[in-house]
């Protein structure tokens, strides 16, 4: 149903058009526009029209203005005919249709007056307040907003009743996992409460009200990056935000003109507004412009219009809980107890266990608990938990037990790195005055184990152990564990297995993007191998993982199956016919747009460059990270570009018909580090030697081809003795 059809269902009488709330929309229009051309003239007297102008860290220009139109604005001048075509698109009579329009057309002129305040240097630069988010960001939270892992997004406007109903707001969102966008005097309200918030907390304080473009421009580069939608796809985009980003608008304080119609390119956007003032039946739209003055009814509400259907998990702890806590940071001085980390022994351990050895729903502390330990005191740790299911396999124990870092983290005032035994858990100093013990993290794992996993998990028991003694006993089991896990790991290789992968769980924003996960190919995000893969379609046999049965091999130095391209043409919706898995120039894998990092090809060097997405700046290749992605992304083939996990590079199939890691002449210094003991022990299993990752050049000896080759050269790096790669 388009959202014309909904309104119409909505409003059965034409005579009950809200003329009163369409008159203020109207008027909003008109002051917003006429302030944005004051604006902008002034600016143009004042750096002409040949000024460059754009957001920083993004490869979508004016996004808004991008997505809607089409238009790559970079200079100032390029705004007047944008802004005078907003303004003749105005109409004076008063219809749903043309409030949609003027909503539109506020849009546009926020996102000027915003990119102007960047060009005077306007903007808050003080955390937490954000400002424009750049795709860093988008690509690292924006996934979680279109695949629904975060339910829902919440755009609080305004002022509340009180800085203690509008925490109230917030905890409720953020305990119910959604994406949240702040502006206004809220903000403050908020920070005079103490409430956690910023991009750590997926919960944005973009600033003043004209900055609310920012979650805009944010929801519209989404379509872009995720959708693969193209810019100017004016419809398009507007039916992808209906679709995928299910968000709503809380209007909170006294209603103008002006924010009045920008709400309407809100509605224009399929996003609802639901206000706290009391309005009268000619200053509401049904299902579209609500009043809703309970505060305890207004949140609940928005849900239901917005179509947003929660599976509410009831966990006995003390904290709120939820992925708005997953990005935490818990400081030294703000921290209780930790354990871990290098200052104690710790471990983590699933196993599977038989039905007589477990009982369902126990958790145990074995040791003392953190009510009876001073603060600052620093405890061993153990985490043990024990799963039986009736398809329960070993293999997928070391999958649930990487869960435990995510999960862990949920819980307000918990922070956990790390995994195996160098996991490191802080709890925080108020987690602990609302009575967190480290019991309550027992039962958080085991509730999110038992409700994420049904179809492998059906009992689940964890034991906590803290006493130094028990801790160092099991951590010598744990470690056998681990040994044994990392032998069947070895042993599996794409030659050892008879079946490979799909992930197709990207498709809900890049259509026709197919991963293959074998086992030395990890997909994309990082985040699914193949026993992952595996453990999936046990799980979920019709889910986003399933089974390809490998088949005789087409070109195995390439990498190319016959089952695995019959299974590629129907999965990409008949669009990509042939994959080679070996190789970066024939054919390769598509890219979706949550890849880790890309690949690259620097011809000059006869090479390839990585970058990641943690890596802002400048590469060997012309491009940032965002711009690569633009070209790569979106479900297509684009031979000498890729997207691929970070952990592929350690693979011996990393593009193993190209020539393998000894094709990589440049990559960041972060990358670098992070992988570098992998890497070195890879370098010199292929016989490149020990000191092979220091011939590789970084942004430290320079970003262009002109500045690297010459460091490739001194430092004998073997590029230039490979085959050409063109």
């Amino acid at each position: 149903m388009s959202m014309e059809q909904i309104y119409e269902s909505s409003v059965k009488d034409p005579a009950k058009q809200p003329k009163k709330l369409l008159r203020k929309a109207y008027a909003g229009t008109i002051i917003a526009l006429t302030y944005t051309e004051i604006l902008l003239n002034r600016a143009i007297k004042d750096f002409g029209p040949d000024q460059s102008i754009g957001y920083p860290d993004t490869a979508y220009y004016l996004p808004v203005i991008t997505c809607l139109s089409g238009e790559m604005v970079t200079q100032l001048g390029e705004l007047v005919p944008i802004l005078n075509r907003m303004r003749n698109q105005v109409r004076s009579e008063l219809t749903f249709d043309n409030a949609r329009l003027w909503g539109e057309s506020v849009l546009y002129a926020a996102e000027i007056i915003e990119a102007l305040h960047y060009l005077r240097g306007d903007e808050p630069k003080v955390k937490p307040w954000t400002g424009f988010l750049g795709d860093p960001i988008l690509r690292k939270h924006g996934i979680k907003m279109v695949d629904w892992t975060i339910p829902g997004v919440a755009v609080i406007l305004g002022r509340a009743q009180d800085a203690a109903a509008a925490k109230k707001i917030v905890d409720n969102l953020m305990g119910k996992g959604f994406m949240i966008f702040l502006c206004d005097e809220v903000i403050e309200q908020l920070l005079e409460e103490n409430v956690k918030i910023g991009e750590d907390y997926i919960a944005f304080p973009l600033g003043n009200f004209t900055q609310v473009i920012h979650a805009v421009n944010y929801a519209f580069r989404a379509g872009l990056t995720f959708g693969g939608i193209p810019a100017g796809e004016r419809e398009n985009h507007r039916d992808y935000q209906r679709r995928r980003v299910r968000a709503f608008v809380l209007q909170l304080g006294e209603l103008d003109d002006v924010k009045v119609a920008a709400e309407m390119g809100a509605i224009f956007m399929g996003f609802p507004v639901l206000t706290d003032q009391p309005l009268s039946e000619d200053m509401q739209i049904p299902d579209w412009y609500i009043s809703e003055p309970d505060y305890d009814k207004i949140v609940p509400l928005a849900l239901e219009i917005r179509g947003i259907k929660l599976t509410n998990l009831e966990i006995p702890i003390p904290v709120n809980f939820g992925p708005a806590f997953e990005g935490e940071a818990i400081r030294k001085a703000d921290t209780y107890v930790e354990f871990g980390g290098g200052w104690t022994p710790a471990f983590e351990l699933v196993q599977m266990v038989g039905p007589e050895q477990i009982v369902d729903g126990q958790v145990t502390v074995i040791g003392p608990e953190i009510d009876s330990v001073p603060e600052g005191a620093k405890l061993p740790l153990g985490i043990k938990i024990d799963i039986f299911g009736r398809k329960m396999q070993v293999d997928f124990e070391g999958v649930l037990e990487r869960r435990i870092h995510y999960f862990a983290n949920y819980g307000e005032g918990v922070w956990h790195v790390a995994q195996r035994d160098l996991c490191w858990v802080r709890i925080s100093k108020d987690a602990r005055a609302k009575g967190f013990l480290i019991r309550h993290l027992g039962e958080l794992l085991l509730a999110k184990l038992k409700q994420e996993f049904p179809a492998i998990v059906d009992r689940v028991q964890v034991t906590l152990l803290t006493d130094q003694t028990a801790v160092e006993e099991g951590l010598v089991q744990a470690r056998e564990r681990y040994r044994a896990r990392d032998d069947r790991m070895r042993s599996l290789t794409d030659e050892s297995v008879q079946d490979f992968y799909s992930c197709l769980l990207c498709q809900s924003f890049a259509p026709n993007h197919v991963c293959i996960v074998t086992p030395e190919r990890v997909g994309l995000c990082g985040a699914v191998s193949w026993l992952d893969a595996k453990a999936s379609y046990e799980i979920t046999p019709n889910g986003p993982n399933q089974l390809i049965p490998k088949g005789p091999a087409l070109d195995e130095l390439k990498g190319m199956w016959q089952n695995t391209n019959d299974y590629l043409y129907k999965a990409s919706n008949n669009t990509l016919e042939e994959v080679n898995l070996y190789t970066l120039m024939d054919k390769p894998l598509t890219s979706c747009g949550c890849f880790e990092a890309i690949m690259a090809i620097v011809p000059e060097a006869n090479g390839l460059m990585l970058t990641t997405r943690e890596h802002t700046g400048m590469t060997p290749s012309g491009m940032t990270f965002s711009t690569l992605a633009g070209i790569c992304g979106g479900g297509i083939q684009t031979p000498g570009f890729m997207g691929i996990g970070r952990s592929y590079l350690l693979s011996k199939k990393f593009i193993s018909a190209d020539g393998g890691i000894a094709r990589i002449v440049w990559m960041p210094k972060e990358l670098k580090e992070f992988i570098r003991d992998d890497f070195v022990q890879r370098s010199v299993d292929e016989g490149l030697g020990a000191d092979f990752i220091d011939k590789i050049a970084d942004e430290s000896v320079g970003t262009t081809v002109e500045e690297i080759v010459p460091f490739l050269e001194e430092n004998g790096h073997p590029c230039f003795a490979l085959e050409s790669l063109i």
